[in-house]
């Protein structure tokens, strides 16, 4: 690892200078550019794509990822493919299916949005917040120096910068260009790629039947768990359809595309989709990043949020949430300290306070659900009552923290009764 050098870009003469560079557009990105814009901070964004780009994903938001776009400003209305929920139907591999609702009348807290369209509406509240948007500029190359951070962006030339994160993915090009290796484009137990803890597959559908364009739907399959199959709507009688399943040496992506075409065909499924669904263009797979606990957040004057952090939820995949919450934590380690070394101990513990006891909790839940029998076990004792189903949904779709019972300083008045997100609407 670098070690921090006190100091400041500003004053320095060739090349653009900004107090942060940020590495990549997505939600953790521009969260961090929000948030430090806000502040009065000088930052740019760069990012290879340019938006509006697709970004392969569930399109599910949980509760947690809700509330964080409340509070950045986000409003629903400028996401052209927004669909509010309130139920989430579950299935047991047994074929046991049972509805999972959250409260009504107290908010949201459960919503699906495109990434196109979420990701654009995001970059578009970062530029209206002051952030410079550079897209269409790809990283090349980047060094630290006692006076901060030299980048070398396509396009653009020298970048310099006293802060740059990291928002860049799960093979992130910034790790890679810092320390001469990437320490998550490799296993460190096999020295193999690294291709995720998580593999998942997706394709848009058309002219689906109610069922599926009004309620989000997750399958736990025999053969998928701990992974499974989901549906979930999006407006115009429209859904996202998919499946996920955890890498094992025994599960091989490759035969993902074979068992896309056999998931669609089983009976249930047919039957949710509706006779009239139609597929939209070609499907789509992408890897998830799950280990939070095995990467460094910072290095020296760089700080990494997200993916480039492996902090997707192990036990759902879901990484929305996490990269909002980690982008942010970022930002703020910056704006309330004066030195590197103080930023980055500051960003090294927000990161770890906030992700790894629920990532652990996660980690044992996933254990209980690699099997058929424990799936309908985990599924019987979550259907068991209203009680169990009311807040079993709240606890799967993040309302609030998965190791809540194992941290006792989140042990607060209405910890597990917190309202949604939109209220006012």
């Amino acid at each position: 690892m670098t070690d921090p050098i006190e100091g400041d870009v500003s004053g320095e003469d060739a090349g653009t200078s900004f107090e942060v560079l940020i590495v990549g557009a997505g939600p953790a990105g521009t969260a961090a550019a929000i948030t430090l814009a806000r502040a009065g901070v000088n930052v740019a964004v760069i990012d290879k794509a340019k938006f509006p780009r697709d970004k392969t994903c569930g399109d599910g938001l949980t509760a947690d990822a809700l509330r964080i776009l409340e509070r950045l400003g986000l409003e629903p209305r400028s996401v052209a493919t927004w669909q509010d929920a309130d139920t989430c139907w579950i299935r047991s591999p047994s074929g046991n299916t049972t509805p999972f609702r959250m409260p009504r009348g107290r908010g949201l807290f459960m919503a699906t949005a495109q990434r196109i369209d979420l990701d654009s509406a995001l970059v578009d509240l970062a530029r209206e917040a002051g952030a410079s948007i550079l897209d269409g500029h790809g990283l090349s190359t980047v060094t630290q120096n006692r006076h901060g951070v030299v980048a070398e962006v396509e396009g653009l030339g020298t970048v310099k910068a006293n802060y740059v994160i990291g928002a860049d993915g799960m093979w992130s090009p910034l790790r890679k260009a810092l320390s001469g290796s990437n320490d998550s484009s490799t296993d460190a137990d096999t020295g193999d790629k690294y291709l995720g803890e998580w593999h998942a597959f997706r394709q848009y559908f058309s002219n689906v039947s109610d069922a599926a364009a009004t309620d989000l739907w997750i399958y736990f399959e025999a053969d998928l768990v701990p992974g499974y199959f989901w549906s979930f709507p999006l407006p115009d009688g429209r859904a996202n359809v998919g499946f996920g399943i955890q890498r094992t040496s025994e599960t091989r992506t490759k035969d993902m595309k074979v068992l896309w075409k056999d998931l669609l065909d089983r009976p249930h499924i047919r039957e949710l989709l509706g006779p009239d669904a139609i597929p939209e263009d070609t499907h789509r797979a992408w890897p998830i990043p799950a280990r939070v606990e095995r990467m460094v957040p910072s290095d020296g004057r760089a700080l990494f949020v997200g993916d480039a952090l492996g902090a997707c939820d192990v036990m759902s995949g879901e990484g929305i949430a996490q990269a909002l919450a980690t982008g942010i934590a970022a930002a703020q380690a910056i704006l309330d300290h004066s030195t590197p070394t103080e930023v980055a101990n500051a960003y090294d513990k927000a990161a770890t306070h906030e992700l790894l006891a629920d990532h652990r909790m996660s980690s044992l839940l996933v254990s209980g659900l690699s099997s058929e029998r424990g799936a309908n076990m985990a599924i019987a004792i979550a259907s068991y009552n209203d009680w169990t189903r009311r807040n079993f949904a709240r606890w799967l779709f993040e309302d609030y923290p998965r190791a809540l019972i194992a941290t006792p300083r989140r042990w607060k008045r209405g910890a597990v009764s917190k309202p949604g997100a939109y209220r006012d609407r």
